[in-house]
């Protein structure tokens, strides 16, 4: 099987991270930034085109305020002091989510990284930031609801699976074929429920700050491993 061309991760453990280490919780934030770091640079070193990390999702809003402060900050001078390294290295930064609801500078600092980053032909890094697969949906539906019927047709036209993609954050993107989460935890948390209904599940007990690119490959062997039929038959393939 070829490599996936999109891998998706849900990056957990963070916290929990910390408090085994007997750390404060921003520590183990902290820890999670460099660890990201690595596996960006490891998948553009195994030429994997599209990486979406989920860095903050629509629920995490409600954690105390001191934590979202930090988080918003990590996520800020991440950007700005990976921006020329990103661009030396080919990727091309993008986000999925309400990021409407981030803090204005944060806001800015993601547009302008985008720009700096738009010809990044290597990877295309994406970030779900303010995002819950939910939420997207819907979204995507009040949209949908936006775009002018013509008179000529009556009733409305039928709403199909690829032009309702159409509508979601990740238009411009192909679906992730391999899902990952590490931390432990057996779910995917409201996390592209449309975009990963073909993809290939790896759960892995490792936390986010201890997740390396040796885990990553890891995953990817086994990935390799599967057979993805597509409702056919192992015969048809």
């Amino acid at each position: 099987m070829p490599l996936p061309k999109h891998i998706a991760i849900i990056m957990d453990g963070n916290g929990r991270w910390a408090k085994a280490q007997d750390l404060p919780r921003m520590e183990g934030h902290r820890k999670g930034v460099l660890a990201a770091e690595e596996i960006i640079t490891a998948a553009r070193e195994l030429k994997i085109p599209y990486l979406t990390l989920y860095a903050f999702s629509d629920e995490n809003w409600r954690r105390p305020q001191e934590e979202i402060d930090v988080l918003m900050f990590l996520l800020k001078e991440f950007l700005i002091s990976r921006q020329e390294k990103m661009l030396k290295n080919g990727i091309r930064f993008q986000t999925v989510g309400d990021v409407a609801k981030l803090p204005e500078e944060v806001q800015k600092t993601i547009d302008q990284t985008k720009e700096i980053t738009k010809n990044g032909k290597d990877l295309t890094l994406i970030l779900a930031l303010s995002y819950g697969a939910r939420n997207e949906i819907v979204r995507a539906v009040n949209s949908l609801l936006q775009v002018p019927v013509p008179k000529s047709r009556v009733p409305s036209p039928t709403i199909t699976e690829d032009f309702f993609a159409q509508h979601l954050d990740t238009k411009d993107f192909p679906d992730p074929d391999l899902l990952i989460r590490t931390g432990g935890e057996i779910r995917i948390s409201n996390f592209l429920l449309w975009q990963a209904a073909y993809a290939e599940l790896y759960f892995t007990k490792t936390m986010w700050p201890d997740f390396t690119p040796a885990d990553l490959k890891k995953a990817i062997e086994e990935f390799e491993k599967r057979e993805r039929r597509f409702g056919k038959t192992s015969e048809q393939l």
